[in-house]
C-alpha cells in the first residue's frame, strides 16, 4: 500500500495553496506532517480542523516478471501507438 497526501483543489485553485511531493510508506505509524507551498502574494493561515490535503491510499502490486528470449512483432511496425494511425 501507499499512502500519497495529494492538494485539495479548492485550496489550490482559489488560494494558490500547494504541497509538497511526498508519501507515506506503508508499515509507518506515527504523525503524518504536510509541507505547504503558498504560491501567492497573500498571506494564508491554516485553522485547526482546516482540511488541507486528502489522502490517497494506493494498493501497489508486484506482477510476476516471465523472462522470455523473443517477443512477438506488435503488427505496427512502428513508434507509438498500436492504431496503425
Amino acid at each position: 500500500m501507499e499512502y500519497a497526501p495529494r492538494p485539495r483543489s479548492g485550496l489550490a485553485w482559489e488560494h494558490s495553496i500547494d504541497i509538497g511531493e511526498g508519501g507515506v510508506d506503508a508499515d509507518y505509524r506515527g504523525p503524518v506532517g504536510v509541507i505547504l507551498i503558498n504560491r501567492s502574494d497573500v498571506d494564508f493561515e491554516v485553522k485547526p480542523g482546516d482540511r488541507i490535503v486528502q489522502l490517497i491510499i494506493e494498493r501497489i502490486m508486484t506482477p510476476d516478471v516471465v523472462e522470455v528470449n523473443d517477443l512477438d512483432s506488435t503488427g505496427v511496425g512502428g513508434f507509438g501507438g498500436s492504431t496503425g494511425v
